[in-house]
C-alpha cells in the first residue's frame, strides 16, 4: 500500500483503553492511533480528515496534560447537525480515536466499558465541538481554520477530472497538489494556534 510519505510524519495519539485491557487485546490497554490508520477509516485524506485528526489530538492535549486520556471515557458534542456540512466526515474521525458512539455503540459489561451515547450533535455550544472528560467534567470547546488556500490550478484540475477531461497527468497531479494543502495543514501548521482554535 502506497501513500504519501508525510502521512507516517503526523504525530500519533496515545491513548488507554480499559476495555482492551481487560479484554486482553493491547498490552495495558495502550493504545495509538496514527493519520494513516484514520486515512484508511475514512477512505480518504482531505483537510477535513485532518482537521478532525488535528482537533482530537490537541483536545486530548489539553483535557489530560498528565496523564493518557482514556478512550471511552470521553463525550464529544458537535454545533452542528449530523447532516449539516461535513459534520459526519470529523464525527467519524473522532469517534474513531475516542471510542463516543451514540446509541450504536458498546453497551458495556456489567455496566462498565459503555460507549454508547457519548456522541451528540445539534448542541448549544461555543465552538465547533466541545470534549469533555467524564472523570472530572474538564471541558474543552474547539474550532478549526484550514489557513492554507488550495493551489490555484487546483479548481481547474478538479473539473477536468471529474468531468473525465483529464489527461492521466493531470490526474495525478491533482492528487499531488491536494495532498501537498494537506501536509501543509497538518505538518507545517500542526501546532499553529490560528488553526485549531480553543474557545
Amino acid at each position: 500500500m502506497k501513500y504519501p510519505d508525510f502521512f507516517n510524519k503526523v504525530k500519533t495519539i496515545k491513548l488507554k483503553d480499559e476495555l482492551s485491557n481487560f479484554l486482553g487485546t493491547f498490552e495495558d490497554g495502550i493504545v495509538e492511533y496514527n493519520y494513516t490508520e484514520v486515512v484508511k477509516a475514512a477512505g480518504h485524506s482531505c483537510p477535513t480528515v485532518a482537521g478532525a485528526y488535528m482537533m482530537c489530538a490537541k483536545a486530548l492535549e489539553k483535557l489530560y496534560p498528565s496523564c493518557l486520556p482514556v478512550r471511552g471515557q470521553i463525550k464529544v458534542e458537535f454545533k452542528n447537525t449530523i447532516d449539516e456540512g461535513v459534520t459526519g466526515v470529523i464525527s467519524n474521525v473522532i469517534s474513531h480515536i475516542t471510542g463516543a458512539t451514540k446509541e450504536t455503540g458498546f453497551k458495556g459489561i456489567a455496566g462498565k466499558f459503555v460507549r454508547h451515547s457519548l456522541l451528540e450533535y445539534d448542541a448549544d455550544i461555543d465552538g465547533l465541538i466541545r470534549f469533555t472528560r467524564l472523570d472530572n467534567y474538564e471541558v474543552v470547546d474547539l474550532t478549526y481554520n484550514p489557513i492554507v488556500p488550495p493551489k490555484q490550478e487546483m479548481q481547474e484540475l478538479m473539473q477536468k477530472s471529474i468531468s473525465g477531461q483529464a489527461t492521466y497527468l493531470e490526474k495525478v497531479t491533482f492528487g499531488e497538489l491536494w495532498q501537498e494543502r494537506v501536509k501543509e495543514i497538518l505538518i507545517d501548521n500542526f501546532d499553529n494556534p490560528d488553526v485549531v482554535i480553543f474557545v
